[in-house]
């Protein structure tokens, strides 16, 4: 018999579904993929050439298990300037992915039977992760009315005794919604008050749109550095997706606590990864200001487009590249006799009618929604949207 902990968890939804897509895809099957969340831009030429650089010399050996010095004291640097956070390298950990330090956070802080609340829509991977971890999820409802924000009330009200963490996604992914300075201060005075640890999840801190910029949670008060675990990485930033490269920021005690888990589990992340990371996070960011400029103009393209379509709403994300589709006025329609009861029937009849892929939103936590990335070429949007609109209006 395989582990009990096993049986707890789920395969990730959205790599189910990408699975799926490409699948027909090698079939010869033209498919618009909108499931997965990665930039479909080359990464920097000056990333890649770092990455070459580091095989001419050999560079292909372990690293120190934290990370190489020279990217931790990078990193430092990157949270100075760009966020006003003072982290010794001592206080960093490189991992294979923000996903293996999201993981590594949360081993080390939740004990069995500790509660770790999650607002929904919450990315696939968090309470899986408690779960492996025998932690307790308590989800918050963050509703559409609010953005797809959780309140600093609403957090208070859901705190118990058995509270140990809170995630804090900002940008959020799946909806790409983004809190204000304002309601994250709000938010800042509740976990304080109440003592527990907040895991802030910032991968997508650079795709952030509008006049208002990116906030960093422990940012706001020097209390928040002693009870945060600070996420971030280059995969979303700098398309660096199959990279493998992530990191994690906080106070000494939990980063060595990490690092003992890593130590156990894979190690250091790939010498190569880490030696064009430095590269990235220290050469000009003009290619980012790029790819963030390109995806703000296809979130308002898609945006404009899926609000064209009877029955399907969106609300305008402020971040990340995903919009979070409300799909509820399609309930009860059908096609060749097959009724939509839920996102995943509307996902399937989408994959399989118009060839399009999309993240029904049960995966995230939240039923009546979709999920369509637009991390996609304007002309794959252009096709995907008007694939869906046919497949709508062919319901009945």
């Amino acid at each position: 018999m395989i582990a009990e902990r096993i049986m707890r968890i789920e395969v990730s939804p959205t790599m189910a579904v990408a699975a799926k897509a490409q699948k027909l895809l090698r079939e010869g099957i033209d498919v618009v993929d909108l499931s997965v969340g990665e930039p479909d831009f080359p990464t920097p030429e000056n990333v890649k050439e770092a990455a070459i650089e580091a095989l001419k010399k050999d560079f292909t050996k372990y690293t120190v298990n934290v990370g190489m010095p020279e990217l931790r004291e990078a990193i430092a640097r990157k949270l100075k300037n760009d966020n006003g956070l003072d982290y010794s390298p001592e206080e960093i950990i490189v991992s294979n992915g923000a996903k293996q330090s999201l993981y590594n956070a949360v081993l080390t802080l939740v004990n069995p039977g500790d509660e770790v609340i999650i607002p929904s829509p919450y990315w696939v991977s968090y309470p899986n992760m408690v779960k492996l971890a025998e932690g307790k999820v308590k989800f918050l409802e963050a509703k559409e009315e609010n953005g797809f924000k959780i309140t600093a009330s609403d957090l208070e009200s859901a705190i118990t005794k058995k509270t140990k963490l809170f995630v804090l996604c900002n940008p959020v992914n799946p909806t790409g919604a983004k809190y204000s300075r304002k309601e994250l201060e709000e938010i800042a005075e509740v976990v304080i008050s109440r003592n527990i640890y907040v895991l802030s999840d910032e991968i997508y801190e650079k795709l952030s749109y509008g006049s208002a910029g990116h906030t960093s949670f422990p940012s706001l008060k020097k209390e928040l550095k002693e009870i945060t675990v600070l996420i971030n990485g280059v995969s979303k930033a700098y398309s660096m997706t199959g990279w493998r490269l992530g990191y994690a920021a906080s106070v000494t005690d939990i980063i060595k606590g990490m690092a003992k888990i890593q130590s156990h589990s894979t190690s250091n992340a790939s010498s190569i990864s880490q030696y064009a990371a430095i590269a990235a996070l220290t050469d000009s960011q003009d290619a980012v200001e790029r790819m963030r400029r390109e995806f703000e103009k296809r979130r308002d393209l898609l945006h404009s487009k899926i609000n064209s379509i009877r029955g399907l709403s969106a609300v305008l994300p402020e971040g990340a590249f995903y919009l979070f589709v409300n799909i509820k006025e399609l309930f009860g329609k059908k096609y060749a006799g097959k009724e939509i009861v839920n996102s995943l029937d509307f996902s399937l009849y989408l994959l399989n009618e118009a060839r399009v892929a999309v993240v029904p939103g049960s995966a995230f936590g939240t039923e009546g929604y979709i999920r369509i990335s637009y991390a996609a070429s304007v002309e794959m949007l252009e096709k995907g949207v008007e694939r869906i609109r046919a497949a709508v209006e062919k319901l009945t």
